[in-house]
């Protein structure tokens, strides 16, 4: 391995396996309910099932997935992940050209890829130790974030695009094919892959308790979880009002609405872009505390957003939260992998996950009761102000008085 990550070769062949990835990923959050809609002429009803259906498999198999992640070596499961996304969005449109595309056969894709989805995801965070240094985390999971909000910023117009071109079954040709170029990238690693350093495989229930307990037991651990998952639920209660707000409060056409959409990928850009400067300055540490302290009261600019001069509002929130967001992710996500034995990486970032990400169908049904009794706007000026007390956690844990996590260590 070599210092500096952009001049590690088999870093950058992960990177570009990422960047593959990532696109294809955002591309297909467009284009799979588009097909459902416009080929199928599905309902409401089944579209919101098919995107449930996409993230369902993280919940129903997140946290055994990270015990055999910890029992297998990372990049072949990576690599089985994209194989099996490559064959399951390719054959979509392989069975509308043959007229056997039916919405249920959509929701089993969907179902599918979600739990490739989910094996990928925690064999991805868990390679990373496996190509840099430990000094280098950082700097690694700092260019991954980045390349995941360039994904997200311009992968649904991407896909707009392309199913306006070439149709929507084609569109997830092109993500078919995303996938099998991450599966050839990964293959073109030259580290050898490290053998899992699991003594003893016990029960599965056993495994998993052990992932559990350990993010238990670790003090800042515990309370980054705590306000992780609080945060997702506030945030995903404004996400899920967002459009409503925009398109039925504000009245703002379709096309300004999608502008202000992708302004938050613009602000986990810039914390991407800014990440390794200031952790270098300030500590990981630090920077990851105070990127969620300076960054919450952004929030409260939201709901003053109006169709005037003041629908910057919106764009100004989306920027400063996803550029905080962005620099907390790159601060716990080193932290787990600093911290973490590496026998049990895979499980701890499965537990985290799974806490985590649990909380968003929550935080969506918590926005949509509370829309639906108090308005729209005022339901947002109440999430926003839940989030603001959101780092309070962190106030009464080590994080605001080290520079670099390796301190905590060294008090232990």
């Amino acid at each position: 391995m070599t210092t500096g990550v952009l001049r590690n070769p088999d870093f950058l062949r992960f990177l570009s396996s990422h960047v593959s990835n990532e696109f294809g990923a955002n591309i297909t959050r467009v284009a799979l309910p588009l097909v459902a809609v416009l080929i199928l002429h599905a309902s409401p009803l089944e579209v919101g099932a098919l995107s449930a259906l996409q993230t369902t498999a993280f919940l129903l198999i997140g946290l055994p997935a990270g015990v055999w992640v910890d029992r297998m070596r990372k990049r072949p499961v990576m690599m089985g992940a994209d194989l099996v996304r490559f064959l399951l969005l390719g054959s979509i449109p392989l069975a509308d050209a043959l007229g056997l595309l039916s919405i249920q056969m959509m929701f089993v894709v969907a179902l599918l890829a979600g739990a490739a989805q989910v094996f990928n995801d925690v064999a991805d965070q868990t390679y990373l130790p496996d190509l840099v240094l430990k000094e280098n985390l950082t700097d690694g999971n700092a260019k991954l974030e980045t390349v995941r909000s360039g994904g997200m910023l311009a992968g649904p117009s991407l896909g707009g695009l392309l199913v306006e071109l070439v149709g929507a079954p084609r569109t997830l040709t092109a993500t078919a094919l995303a996938s099998l170029g991450s599966l050839l990238f990964l293959g073109t690693i030259k580290e050898p892959d490290r053998e899992p350093r699991v003594t003893e495989r016990g029960r599965l229930t056993r495994d998993i308790g052990e992932g559990l307990a350990f993010v238990w037991r670790d003090r800042l651990l515990r309370v980054i979880v705590m306000t992780t998952a609080y945060t997702n639920l506030c945030i995903n209660g404004v996400l899920g009002l967002s459009v409503l707000f925009l398109a039925d409060v504000v009245k703002l056409p379709p096309g300004v609405i999608g502008v202000l959409l992708m302004s938050g990928a613009v602000g986990g850009l810039l914390g991407g872009f800014t990440s390794g400067y200031l952790c270098k300055k300030y500590g990981t540490a630090r920077v990851m505390f105070l990127a969620m302290v300076i960054s919450s009261p952004f929030g409260l600019l939201l709901p003053m957003t109006h169709a005037d001069w003041r629908v910057c509002f919106f764009t100004i929130t989306s920027i400063g939260l996803s550029w905080g967001a962005m620099l907390y992710n790159v601060g716990q996500i080193t932290y787990r992998q600093t911290v973490a034995p590496e026998h049990m990486l895979g499980r701890v970032n499965a537990t985290v996950r799974f806490v985590v990400w649990g909380t968003l169908p929550l935080g969506a049904l918590l926005g949509g009761l509370l829309a639906q009794h108090l308005g729209v706007r005022d339901a947002l000026w109440l999430l926003m102000s839940f989030r603001l007390v959101g780092f309070l956690p962190l106030l009464f844990s080590p994080l605001p008085y080290v520079r670099e996590f390796s301190e905590l260590r060294a008090k232990s």
